[in-house]
């Protein structure tokens, strides 16, 4: 009986992780069937591209949405700082160092990044993680959609 309760907890935070709805998955498909191969090693620092050609300037993100869009991060992060969970900390992401939350054992592939998370960076890496630093511990699929990108970053930047 604990392994079954153990298998449903690990696919509730799976479940959790691959986010999105129905709809959102299909776009996601369809988007990853038409782009470009991911590269081999993670993206250049200064490399901001996005698969589907967006950039954060075109849009406006919103705080209190992107607390909703939240949720579904809360099952691996917080913003408190100093407290990691599945996954690290996202208290100050902005400006941060890659791979740098002190207490949490990071892929080689984070640790190794190179690059500072600007808004611009976290945009990128919140479409598709594993495109931007591959073999990152990171299960999540991605955020297909640059609205709610847009807002989740606004949350991370003030989330109080």
């Amino acid at each position: 009986m604990k392994a079954i309760a153990g298998l449903l907890a690990l696919s509730a935070v799976l479940a959790a992780c691959s986010g999105g709805s129905e709809g959102e998955t299909e776009t996601s498909t369809q988007a990853e069937a038409s782009a470009p191969t991911a590269p081999a090693g993670p993206l250049a620092a200064t490399d901001i591209s996005t698969l589907d050609g967006t950039i954060l300037a075109n849009f406006t993100g919103n705080a209190a949405n992107g607390k909703q869009a939240f949720a579904q991060c809360r099952t691996c992060h917080v913003t408190d700082a100093g407290v990691n969970k599945i996954g690290p900390s996202l208290n100050n992401i902005i400006g941060r160092t890659a791979g740098t939350v002190p207490g949490y054992t990071y892929s080689a592939a984070n640790a190794g990044a190179g690059f500072v998370w600007t808004k611009e960076k976290l945009f990128q890496f919140l479409e598709k993680p594993q495109r931007v630093i591959p073999q990152t511990k990171m299960i999540y699929a991605g955020l297909p959609d640059p609205q709610k990108r847009a807002d989740l970053i606004a949350y991370l930047e003030k989330p109080y």
